[in-house]
C-alpha cells in the first residue's frame, strides 16, 4: 500500500511512502515530518493500492501516533528452527447503518476468535479496489444491498501468531474503512457457508455495546458511530 499525503483534497502531493511490513500509515507520514488531518479516498494504480489523505506539518510539542503491536501471541509454540512467515493482508470493513440499526457479524470457528461480533468485511482479492471488495464481502456476509458513503479510518495490526491452517505467521492487517448505508434492510443471512462468518445481524443502536465486539470493531464503534448515526438520520431518503 502507498500513501500520499496533501495539504487540500485536489493539491499535489506533499509526502508520499510505501507501507513496509509491519509500518503503521500514521507512523509512516510522522516519520516524514507530517501528520494525518483525515482520510480522503484509496484507489488502485499499478503498483496496488493507493491511499490518499490530508495532512498537516508536525508541531514540535506533538505526541507520536499510537501503533498497535501486539507481538508475540502467548500461548504460542514453537517447533524447532521454525521461521515466522511475514504477511500483510489488506482489508476493507464498513459500519453499515439503516433504520434496524448497525450491520454486525459473528466470527466462526474458523477464525481465532469465534464468537466474538466483527464489523462486515475482509481481505480484498487481486485487482480489486477497497470500495468494491466491501461491497462484495457485505452481500457474502449478510446478504444486504448497501453504498458506501466515505472512507472514515485506517487501522494497522501487527503480531506473531498462528494462522487458522496452523502456519506460524509475522502478520500485519491493514484495514481500511468505511461508513455505508442499507435503505432497505432485510433478514441478515451469511451466503458464504463454512466461511469466517457464523452469523450476522442488525444490532439496534441501544444495545450493540451489550455484544462482545472484537476490540478494532468496538474502538471504531466507539469513535465513529454517533456521527455515523447522524449523518443517517438527517440525510435526505433515496429512492
Amino acid at each position: 500500500m502507498r500513501i500520499v499525503g496533501v495539504l487540500a483534497p485536489g493539491a499535489c502531493s506533499s509526502v508520499e511512502g510505501v507501507l513496509g511490513h509491519g509500518d503503521d500509515p500514521r507512523m509512516l507520514l510522522w516519520r516524514h515530518g507530517w501528520m494525518l488531518s483525515h482520510l480522503l479516498s484509496t484507489h488502485l494504480d499499478d503498483d496496488g493500492i493507493v491511499l490518499t489523505a490530508q495532512v498537516r506539518p508536525r508541531t514540535h510539542d506533538a505526541r507520536p501516533p499510537k501503533v498497535r503491536n501486539r507481538g508475540l501471541d502467548p500461548r504460542l509454540e514453537f517447533a524447532p528452527g521454525e521461521v515466522a512467515v511475514p504477511r500483510q493482508r489488506i482489508a476493507a470493513y464498513a459500519i453499515v447503518r439503516s433504520r434496524r440499526g448497525v450491520l454486525g457479524t459473528q466470527c466462526s470457528t474458523r477464525t481465532a476468535i469465534p464468537g466474538l461480533w466483527q464489523l462486515p468485511g475482509g481481505g480484498l482479492e487481486e485487482g480489486e479496489t477497497p470500495s468494491a471488495g466491501e461491497v462484495r464481502e457485505i452481500t457474502e456476509e449478510t446478504a444486504q444491498q448497501v453504498h458506501i458513503d466515505r472512507l472514515i479510518d485506517v487501522q494497522s495490526d501487527h503480531w506473531i501468531g498462528r494462522s487458522p491452517t496452523g502456519v506460524l505467521e509475522d502478520f500485519q492487517a491493514l484495514r481500511i474503512i468505511y461508513t455505508a448505508t442499507c435503505d432497505s434492510p432485510t433478514q441478515p443471512q451469511v451466503l458464504d457457508v463454512d466461511g469466517t462468518t457464523m452469523s450476522a445481524s442488525w444490532v439496534p443502536l441501544r444495545r450493540w455495546r451489550s455484544l462482545p465486539w472484537t476490540s478494532g470493531a468496538r474502538s471504531l464503534l466507539d469513535r465513529h458511530l454517533p456521527q455515523v448515526s447522524l449523518e443517517t438520520e438527517n440525510s435526505p431518503a433515496r429512492g
